[in-house]
């Protein structure tokens, strides 16, 4: 279990913000924080990990106390059992794919990982290539691995797919699903795309202003639960235009543009950018704001 009880003043793009955050976590869960940029997700995962010191509070995982500021505990990055994906791979551009694995080894450490992560990625092929010869979703497999060399506990991910096409982020989703119950992790992922928080998430914390005002299962917190329709997407609104008495909304999911025909009540809740629930019950089309 991880139980995180901080403050830390922070810089934002509105001004100063106190981050005050109460969180636990469940030992092999799998969660994502959300909310909107600066709500202080990344600087959450940047203090569980030990890349950024808390002003005060706690971080304790299991038995371990890894911060205490009462207690003048502040266990070092390197000794925290934690794996890092960041959004940019942060890979070593002069070193070999099997290279940048290497470098992630502690002193010591049985080096079979690196053959058995290769495999398990399915690298093999590429360990000898350069990072600038690898697509972008090539790269994110080897952040991956290189994350797992030390055989963490945590897996943090910050937006680890938000840069690559729809085909390879559905692809990279199911890796990750992978990884994380083959190594037994407990995994926290922060994203914006909701289908992908539903499809990987035991359960979502939303967070706003440095503070958690939300948590639940994916399913509870984006409300899929509230009808029984047969099929159901997320999707993005990107135009609202009103026909006669009907409105007509056009909803972008995936790659592709599906027109949902909505009464007033419902067309007056939606804005341009909205995140909307697409379901359909008894050949009836319904169209919800998440």
């Amino acid at each position: 279990m991880i139980r995180l009880n901080l403050k830390k003043t922070l810089k934002s793009a509105g001004g100063i913000m106190a981050l005050d955050l109460q969180l636990t976590i469940e030992k092999g869960q799998f969660v994502t924080l959300f909310g909107e940029s600066g709500a202080g997700k990344t600087s959450t995962l940047r203090m569980l990990s030990g890349l950024l010191k808390p002003d005060s509070g706690t971080i304790k995982v299991g038995e371990t106390t890894w911060f205490d500021s009462h207690k003048n505990i502040d266990l070092k990055t390197q000794l925290r059992k934690v794996g890092y994906v960041f959004q940019d791979y942060a890979l070593f551009p002069n070193m070999s794919v099997r290279q940048n694995l290497e470098y992630a080894l502690q002193k010591n450490q049985d080096r079979t990982i690196i053959g058995e992560l290769l495999e398990f990625a399915e690298l093999g092929e590429l360990e000898q290539r350069k990072p600038e010869t690898l697509s972008g979703g090539q790269k994110q497999r080897v952040a991956l691995a290189r994350a797992l060399v030390q055989r963490p506990e945590i897996l943090i991910l910050d937006e680890p797919l938000s840069a690559l096409d729809l085909k390879m982020r559905i692809k990279l989703q199911e890796y990750l699903l992978r990884v994380h119950k083959k190594y037994k992790l407990t995994t926290i992922l922060v994203s914006h795309d909701i289908g992908e928080i539903v499809k990987l998430s035991d359960c979502v914390f939303e967070l706003q202003n440095g503070r958690v005002i939300k948590k639940g299962t994916a399913a509870d917190f984006f409300g899929l639960n509230k009808t029984s329709a047969k099929f159901r997407f997320s999707g993005e609104v990107l135009k609202i235009e009103k026909e006669d008495v009907i409105y007509v909304i056009s909803v972008l999911i995936g790659n592709d543009i599906i027109k949902v025909v909505s009464d007033r009540t419902e067309a007056n809740d939606l804005r341009v950018g909205d995140q909307v629930l697409v379901a359909s019950k008894a050949f009836n089309p319904i169209i919800q704001k998440l």
